[in-house]
């Protein structure tokens, strides 16, 4: 005989109903097909879960006070803008490009900057300290890790230098991207005498919506007049045991830099709560390069970033060459890349064969499959993890800065790409990408379809579980 229900599961029952019913009507709003998918199946098989999980990182979105400060930023950003008007370039064909940039970033292309890419580790390090050093009036750093390591005690000296010469020294870092270095940190710059502020605190008030949506940006500006963009933290290549890091990073002067002063400013203000102040000065013309600074993140209503790559697959007609660490596209991005290669484009996407987030290779490690049907040309580059983000299409646009290739960089992360139009420049980006193709192994598809089926089960998990965001 079956035993009787009781009231409590009755009421169990139709909670769990609720909650399935209720997640039909408000899970898809904003989000991608296959996030909708994945939460949906993950409330309808574990609907009290699910839903607990979905409260805690189910809103990729900032509280209304964040909102309400970015939002009164923007007579800043559209008086840094109007200011690089005189510098504005001839783009000719990447005309619509800078046009829908701006669009997303509300950043102006500009002419006369000069270009240095530098994709030496250490180089990086020596050439800031070395501006440090000179610098006359300022500088302001905005980074996702910075460590009380070696090199982070380094760079805090040269900083601590300035300091003492009357110079406004602020830093900005990410706590979660330096969470093992935290407290450290913050002591050795404070007793440098450096201004120095997390971004996204994790504190219980006026955290984000979400834990994991970080500031990834990597933007150091000396005087205005001097600007690092890329992908290298302040903190030694190998910091990870037996891991590692190859970056790439452009330095740069010109009127660019004052998009570069004005973001890091912008994003000073947010977790200050002070607004900018409006002396930020456009530094004249250096050179003959084409540039525009592009942020993401959150606090815009579209993913700039991904935005620009979608379409930009779509436009391009010759050969495309994506190098990024962590590959985790969209569909829209799989589908360009798909209609890419059948246009009768190369596409060329160089990935690390060293990893240090087992979780994401495995992820990743699921969509190799589908590129390689659809033509897709894979590179895994040896020895090194290579953490360098950069993108060229055709002749036309070159892209070096912090976004990788994936949906955490796309719809949670706070990043800044470096958008170079000029032919002799895009040519000096693709020289560099030359190497690590060089340097690479291409994936075959038939040694790659005869991995363990282990293997495949637990990418399919990991894809899963990326597809929550």
């Amino acid at each position: 005989m079956t035993p009787p229900v009781s009231d409590l599961e009755h009421g169990w029952y139709a909670l769990e109903w609720i909650i399935r019913i209720g997640a039909l009507a408000v899970v898809p709003l904003r989000r991608t097909p296959a996030a909708a998918r994945a939460w949906l199946l993950l409330i309808f098989f574990l609907p009290l879960p699910g839903l607990l999980l979905f409260m805690t990182i189910g809103s990729p979105r900032f509280p209304v006070w964040r909102r309400e400060r970015f939002d009164a930023l923007a007579p800043f950003f559209t008086g840094i803008a109007q200011s690089q008007r005189p510098y504005a370039p001839v783009l000719g064909s990447a005309a619509p490009i800078a046009a829908l940039a701006k669009k997303l970033g509300h950043m102006p292309a500009t002419g006369g900057n000069a270009l240095l890419l530098i994709d030496d580790y250490d180089a990086v390090i020596d050439n800031l300290i070395a501006d440090i050093d000179a610098a006359e009036r300022s500088i302001h750093i905005l980074v996702y890790i910075f460590a009380d390591d070696g090199v982070g005690q380094r760079v805090a000296a040269a900083l601590g230098g300035a300091v003492a010469r009357g110079l406004d020294v602020r830093v900005l870092f990410d706590p979660i991207g330096s969470r093992p270095w935290r407290r450290g940190t913050q002591a050795l710059l404070q007793a440098a005498g450096v201004q120095v502020r997390e971004t996204l605190p994790v504190g219980l008030l006026r955290a984000p919506t979400r834990r994991d949506m970080r500031n990834h940006r990597k933007l150091f500006v000396i005087d205005d007049r001097i600007g690092y963009a890329g992908s290298q933290n302040i903190v030694a290549k190998d910091f990870r045991p037996g891991i590692v890091n190859r970056e790439l990073v452009a330095r740069v002067t010109g009127p660019v830099v004052a998009s570069m002063a004005a973001l890091v400013r912008g994003d000073w203000s947010l977790e200050t709560g002070t607004p900018p102040e409006q002396a930020l000065t456009v530094s004249p013309a250096k050179g003959d390069t084409f540039l525009q600074l592009l942020p993401s993140g959150a606090d815009y209503p579209l993913a700039g970033f991904e935005t620009l790559l979608v379409w930009q697959l779509h436009q391009a007609r010759d050969h495309v060459i994506i190098v990024t660490p962590y590959f985790v596209p969209g569909e829209d991005v799989l589908a360009a890349m798909g209609t890419a290669v059948a246009r009768g484009v190369t596409i060329d996407l160089v990935l690390s064969r060293v990893a240090d987030q087992p979780l994401v290779r495995l992820s990743q490690s699921s969509f190799y499959d589908e590129l390689l049907r659809a033509g897709v040309s894979i590179y895994l580059f040896p020895n090194q993890l290579l953490h360098a983000k950069t993108l060229s299409i055709d002749g036309t646009l070159a892209v070096v800065g912090s976004s990788n290739v994936d949906l955490r960089s796309f719809q949670l992360n706070q990043e800044a790409s470096l958008l170079i139009y000029d032919a002799p420049s895009i040519a000096k980006v693709r020289a560099i990408q030359a190497g690590y193709l060089a340097a690479a192994s291409r994936l075959s598809p038939d040694a790659w379809r005869a991995r363990p089926r282990l293997r495949r089960l637990a990418e399919n998990v990991a894809r899963l579980v990326d597809s929550l965001l």
